[in-house]
């Protein structure tokens, strides 16, 4: 039976495995509705490629966590040190509000939500409610529930994991503003310019030029 210092790992785990069933779960929703898997797969060769390449470290960012609370006598790279509780619990809790927070995002991207690039889709900007502050807050969250798991978890090879999702998510981010900027030009660079890729630049939510608009669709 789990010990009280086997649960932050095994909690970080369920709730990343959370996150990505409730991915899951959208993919299913926007196949059922919109006759499309919200670019799951997404149809651009790179996309496709990035995937083959970020799926399994997905798998291992829930897996690794699950099987060091499970597995008392893992090998040294997969069990985690349990040496400092509290801030094993304090990365239990960044990484549940994490995904509180990105439930936000979803909920109000609604039927925009994508996970990839089509080039031949041109979708609405989004710039209000969480996306009035960053350009990526999914994005962002989901490299503070990586750098949670790890605090709650910290393994050398979650380590590896967490920091190859967060390149992953850095390397998309650009992808995706690249896209974005050939698609919707001025709106998209005048957004650009003011709001942050990941930390706010300010408290003050972006308005953009014209009055408020429903622009901008993020990724997840």
């Amino acid at each position: 039976m789990p010990s009280v210092t086997d649960l932050p790992p095994l909690l970080a785990g369920l709730i990343v495995g959370l996150y990505w069933a409730r991915v899951v779960k959208l993919v299913i929703k926007a196949r059922r509705k919109q006759g499309q898997s919200a670019h799951f797969v997404p149809p651009e060769p790179l996309g496709r490629a990035l995937r083959t390449l970020w799926y399994p470290t997905v798998i291992l960012w829930i897996i690794l966590p699950l099987a060091g609370g499970l597995w008392r006598d893992a090998p040294m790279f997969i069990r985690p040190d349990r040496s400092v509780p509290a801030l094993h619990w304090i990365g239990v809790i960044a990484a549940s509000a994490c995904l509180l927070a990105t439930m936000v995002c979803w909920r109000r991207m609604g039927r925009h939500w994508r996970m990839g690039i089509d080039p031949s889709e041109k979708n609405q900007l989004l710039v209000n409610g969480p996306f009035a502050f960053v350009r990526h807050p999914i994005y962002a969250l989901s490299s503070l529930m990586a750098l949670a798991t790890l605090a709650a978890a910290p393994t050398a090879m979650l380590a590896v994991v967490v920091a190859l999702h967060i390149l992953f998510l850095q390397w998309e981010a650009r992808r995706e503003e690249a896209h974005l900027l050939a698609v919707h030009g001025e709106p998209y660079l005048h957004y650009l310019r003011h709001v942050g890729r990941f930390l706010p630049r300010s408290l003050r939510a972006y308005q953009p030029p014209g009055g408020p608009v429903e622009s901008r669709d993020e990724r997840s």
